[in-house]
């Protein structure tokens, strides 16, 4: 009997492949359907011939109307994707049909390769797809300032494309994401039980490679759409299927592939992998987890989170910030925050800040709110209606954050990593009113005991912090802030992507071709 052969070449959509080395060979297959196949990364048996290992099966329709082998070729036109062959080609190339990149013998070219080989070199953009997903906030955020530094920094020499990676490019169920994301942080002890069950390594590998069976022509599909020179992954799910794809294809080396850590202190390993370029990190305690986690020196560098570059830019002065947001002028002013949907306990603490900033006895104001409440428009109506003995303005939905925060001298919010970073930039003190478990847990020590600020789920106690520190405790606020501007790292979207630029620059001009 002559053994199963292996074969990275051709095609064979009725196949099945087990990623545990299950072969199955059945009589009743088509033969002449050619029986090898492809899928990067994997070994496949050919069943004409039977295969030389212990679990092998014999399936057979001799008197069955629903057999095995119907269950198991069905189940093979179901991820019959994942057995064609992809032609990944990348570093700016064009996939058009009347202009595919191809030469004559099948390879491709790209723009630049071509433009040496005539003795030209072509002015092209370089590409760079940033990979995110709106499992809250802070990813597009990032995403945003990164996008938004390479402009100005490089203008047109740089392409930017941000995609929501699952949503957009793999099948239901896995485009559900950001709703299943939701579901579990609505729902507190589930999500805690999910982040923490998948952190050992051996689960979410193992994890990340049954998923890829089903995805991993789709996402690739998707990376070839964006013909990048550099990935950017702004999410901790967003490493491990792409660096599969990369190496299978052998493209680790001609496209620049970089993590961005957008939590400030604990991170789900997720964040790390061996193959990366680059790691960027935004704390010293971050990067001891990297290396941790098995990276090199070289791969990890500590610039801080990347915010918006407006951030980086000197604000006007707090007088005219006040006047234009109809603040009063004179008053020392809270900012309270919700988040982009202006979730959380805002009208309560709204509420405690309004009697605990009320001077009794001299019947006036000590201070001022400024309350944004996001998307959430019932709550800006319901804020908007009461009838405050302080100064209170209650905005919506804002884009000029820097412009709210510079108006303000202490910030009460949740611990998202990316209004820390930002509050720390404009020296302000922060009251932390809540956390997501898990990746966010960290950042309540990170503030505190940093000295940045202190922590309080109680809209009493956080009323009570703020009205001392805008009285008898003005010392310590202004203690806080000189330590908040010390920790203050804004000029890291900069670094982030100078860094880039210069890996790119590193990298040598070669074909990127994909041989058959």
């Amino acid at each position: 009997m002559k053994p199963s052969t292996v074969s990275k070449e051709t095609l064979n959509p009725l196949g099945f492949v087990s990623r545990l080395g299950f072969a199955f060979s059945s009589p009743g297959f088509n033969h002449d359907v050619q029986s090898t196949f492809l899928l990067s990364n994997y070994l496949y048996f050919d069943p004409k011939r039977k295969p030389k290992v212990t679990a092998s099966l014999s399936l057979s329709s001799k008197g069955a109307d629903f057999s095995l082998r119907r269950v198991i070729q069905q189940f093979n036109t179901a991820i019959r994707f994942h057995c064609e062959r992809i032609p990944l080609g990348f570093a700016s190339i064009h996939a058009d049909s009347d202009d595919s990149g191809y030469r004559e013998d099948g390879n491709f070219l790209s723009e630049e390769a071509e433009g040496i080989r005539n003795g030209t070199m072509p002015d092209v953009p370089k590409k760079v797809l940033i990979l995110m997903s709106d499992t809250g906030g802070g990813h597009r955020a990032s995403a945003e300032a990164i996008k938004a530094a390479f402009l100005e920094e490089f203008g047109e020499d740089y392409q930017v494309f941000i995609t929501d990676l699952w949503t957009e490019h793999t099948p239901w169920p896995f485009n559900q994401l950001p709703k299943t994301y939701n579901f579990l942080v609505k729902h507190g002890t589930l999500w805690k039980m999910t982040y923490y069950a998948s952190a050992p390594r051996v689960i979410h590998h193992t994890n990340f490679a049954a998923t890829s069976t089903f995805i991993a022509r789709e996402v690739a599909k998707g990376l070839l759409k964006y013909q990048p020179d550099i990935i950017v992954s702004v999410h901790p799910l967003m490493q491990h299927v792409p660096l599969r794809i990369l190496r299978a294809k052998g493209l680790l080396k001609k496209i620049v592939f970089t993590t961005v850590v957008t939590d400030l202190s604990t991170c789900h390993p997720t964040w790390f992998h061996k193959l990366v370029t680059r790691c960027y990190c935004p704390s010293d305690e971050v990067a001891k987890r990297a290396s941790r986690a098995g990276l090199q020196p070289p791969q990890i560098k500590v610039y801080g989170l990347p915010v918006r570059p407006s951030f980086v830019k000197p604000v006007r002065p707090k007088d005219d910030l006040r006047k234009d947001l109809g603040m009063d002028k004179n008053l020392p002013a809270v900012l309270l925050m919700g988040g982009g949907e202006g979730m959380g306990p805002i009208e309560a603490t709204a509420r405690a800040l309004g009697e605990a900033l009320y001077d009794e006895t001299h019947g006036e104001p000590i201070g001022q709110i400024l309350v944004i409440c996001g998307r959430n428009k019932n709550l800006v109506q319901k804020l908007q209606s009461v009838n405050w003995r302080i100064p209170v303005e209650v905005k919506g939905f804002v884009t000029k954050m820097e412009e709210c925060m510079g108006a303000c001298d202490c910030i009460i919010t949740k611990a998202g990593p990316g209004t820390i970073a930002e509050a720390m930039i404009r020296g302000l003190p922060i009251i932390l009113n809540g956390y997501i478990a898990g990746q966010e847990a960290g950042n309540v020590p990170y503030v505190v005991e940093n000295g940045c600020g202190k922590f309080s789920k109680s809209p009493s106690e956080i009323s009570n912090i703020v009205s001392q520190w805008f009285g008898p405790k003005q010392d310590e606020l202004v203690a806080m802030s000189k330590n908040a501007l010390r920790l203050a790292k804004p000029d890291a979207v900069f670094k982030i992507v100078h860094d880039l630029h210069e890996l790119v620059r590193q990298r040598k001009l070669v074909p990127q071709c994909c041989t058959p």
